[in-house]
Parts: C-alpha cells; sequence; structure tokens
C-alpha cells in the first residue's frame, strides 16, 4: 500500500493534503506543543506531526511510554506504525504485546550488516495500560524497572487491535493505473521514436584502380538500419532526419514525412475517471472540481472547500486528541493544565482578507 501511493502522482497528492488537513494548524495549546517531552529533546508539536503523518497514510499510529519508579508515564516517543505487529491473542482474545522490528522486509542495514526479522531483533512492548498495578506488575517479571522497555499505544480507526485499511484501500487498482498511465507518458516522451522524415536517395559510387590501371566499383558495406534506430529514440533526439540509401539508379532523392505514434490521446478517458476515484476516495470531490474547471478559483469557493474539508479529518483528529489525553492523564507533572488536547483546523485566507488584515498570517 505504502508504495501503491507513493508510485501514484495524484494519490500522492491526494494523501499530502489530507495529512496536511489532519495536522492543521497544530494543537490549539501552543504552551503544551512546545513541551520537551523524551530525552531526545522532542516536542509534543513534533511527535504530533508525526502522528498525522501516520495515521494519514495507514489509519492508524503507536506511541511508546516509559514510567518512573512511580509508576507515571515519564516519557512518550513516536514509532513509525508500519513497524508495528501485533503479537497473537491470548485465550481470552487479548493482545498482550506490540511487536517492533525496524524493516519487516529485512532489506535495512546496520553497521553495514542486513537487519534480519528473527527474535533476537524484533522487540516486544506490553499494550497500553497505565493502571498503577499492572504496571508494577509487568516492571516485576521483567527483573526490575531498569528491564523494563514501556509500553506502546497501538490506535487503529478500524477497532481496537484490528489492523486498519488506509483510507485509499478502495482504489488500489486506481492507484495501480494511475502509476501505468505516469509510465506510458514517461515513455513515450523518453522512449517514443520521433523522426522528422526519410531522406532516401541514390546510393553514391566510388571507383578503385587495380594494379592494370582498370577502374573498378569500390565493395561498400551496407547501410544496418537496425543499427541506427536507437538514435532517433527519445525527446532529446525529436525531429531528427535520417538518411536511406537506395540502390536503384532510376530512384530519385525524396523526403517522406514520418509522425510517431501519441499514445497519450489513447488513455485520455482512462485518466480522467482514474483520477477522479482517487480524489473521491480521499473525500476531495472539490478539489477534482476546482481541478477540472467546474467551480472556478475563487476565495469562496476555496474558504468552503476547507471548511468541508476540515470536517472531513475530524475523526482522525479526535483519535489523537484522544490518545494524548489518555496519556497525559498519568503524566508524571501537570504538562497540560487547561486540558486542552483540540487541533486548530486549516483556514483559508484570501489575498484580500490578508490585506485588510496585515498581522494575520496567511495559510493555505
Amino acid at each position: 500500500m505504502s508504495d501503491l501511493i507513493e508510485n501514484s502522482p495524484t494519490g500522492g497528492t491526494c494523501l499530502e493534503r489530507y495529512q496536511t488537513f489532519i495536522e492543521g494548524n497544530g494543537l490549539s495549546n501552543t504552551d503544551f506543543s512546545e513541551y520537551v517531552c523524551n530525552h531526545k529533546g522532542e516536542t509534543i508539536d513534533d511527535i504530533f506531526s508525526l502522528i498525522a503523518q501516520d495515521i494519514g497514510k495507514y489509519n492508524g499510529f503507536a506511541l511508546h511510554v516509559n514510567y518512573n519508579l512511580a509508576c507515571e508515564i515519564c516519557e512518550i516517543q513516536h514509532i513509525p506504525f508500519e513497524n508495528c505487529r501485533l503479537e497473537e491473542e491470548d485465550d481470552a482474545g487479548c493482545v498482550t504485546y506490540i511487536n517492533v522490528h525496524p524493516d519487516w522486509e529485512g532489506n535495512k542495514t546496520r553497521k553495514g550488516r542486513r537487519i534480519n526479522v528473527d527474535r533476537s531483533t524484533v522487540k516486544k512492548y506490553f499494550t497500553f495500560n497505565p493502571i498503577p498495578s499492572v504496571v508494577i506488575d509487568q516492571i516485576q517479571s521483567c527483573g526490575g524497572i531498569e528491564h523494563y522497555s514501556g509500553q506502546v499505544l497501538w490506535v487503529s480507526l478500524n477497532g481496537k487491535y484490528t489492523y486498519p485499511k488506509p483510507i485509499y484501500d478502495k482504489v488500489v487498482t486506481n492507484l495501480s493505473t494511475d502509476e501505468g498511465l505516469d509510465n506510458v507518458k514517461y515513455r513515450n516522451v523518453r522512449n517514443g521514436f520521433m523522426l522528422s522524415g526519410l531522406f532516401v536517395h541514390k546510393k553514391s559510387v566510388q571507383y578503385e584502380f587495380d594494379e592494370n590501371g582498370n577502374a573498378k566499383e569500390k565493395e561498400d558495406s551496407q547501410y544496418d538500419l537496425s543499427d541506427s534506430l536507437d538514435a532517433f529514440q527519445g525527446d532529446n533526439n525529436a525531429c531528427s532526419i535520417m538518411e536511406i540509401v537506395v540502390n536503384s539508379a532510376d530512384d530519385k532523392p525524396e523526403f517522406i514525412n514520418v509522425e510517431g505514434t501519441n499514445y497519450d490521446d489513447k488513455f485520455t478517458v482512462t485518466e480522467s475517471s482514474t483520477t477522479e476515484r482517487i480524489y473521491s476516495a480521499f473525500g476531495q470531490e472539490p478539489w477534482y472540481c476546482i481541478r477540472i474547471g467546474k467551480l472556478g478559483f475563487s476565495g469562496d469557493v476555496l474558504a468552503e472547500a476547507y471548511e468541508y474539508y476540515n470536517s472531513y479529518v475530524s475523526k482522525q483528529r479526535r483519535a489523537i486528541s484522544r490518545a494524548l489525553k489518555r496519556i497525559f492523564d498519568h503524566w508524571f507533572e501537570v504538562a497540560n493544565p487547561s486540558d486542552n488536547y483540540e487541533i486548530e483546523p486549516l483556514v483559508y485566507i484570501s489575498n484580500k482578507s490578508a490585506e485588510s488584515s496585515p498581522g494575520k498570517p496567511r495559510l493555505g
């Protein structure tokens, strides 16, 4: 799914807009967003931005938390969602561990060595449960706080401990088609046969003399057309002229126009329907209508599009806010006195509005 969305020009554009609107203008409480939350010096805003990227791409996210001896959360870090795998359920139907590996495909290297996927490289973390008695039992089972690796809050918008489907799951074939259409355009330009024409003329005859002074025709090698065809392919060789030598003396020089085949027109309908379906999967119909000129391009239209899409991503924003509240309700100090975890939505400000209110930043 990651490869599909990254290789699709239309899908990648829609995904970036989707992630941008989920993140919005960041957390409303700017003091809390600047709070340093781990030993790496990362702020809540840093973590929040990574969460927005993951929830947009995968419809889920994961956060790692550490505890102090008082069973209070004292550190939070982001874990790439694609690095997490659920442990098999126990007899009670509960998932006890989240397995984390840097690269489940086994291609990543460290210090020049491939990180194999085995028990020695997969880290196990307890699933999130901040109840002090549970944390104490986990610490004791690990042999003390120095051996305790903390917990992971694993969130899926498709349900608890259910691998989520990304928002673009319903247009998988269209994403692949979009990539294929882009490849056709690329190859059509870079590898297309773009001759301007053929110049056909009589073969020139040259003579040489033998020991007796008799003239005879030189034995010229045959012109191999296939060896030079690659010199007339691609955009860098467009509008070239190929020379063809004929053997018959009756043939006269002539110029033959040659037109290459342009495949772009053959896929116009396919491209239009594919693009529309991808935009629709992301709920971005207003932007598609603006793109094709159906709604125009006025400030009012864009403002309404922003308002519509802010409501479209409200579910994703609520999931992030709830997750942060669950963690900081058990934080070792009061990091957010206002208890405000809301996300500020994006607001479109036109040039006219910006000129009338020069003190306000322009968003969009």
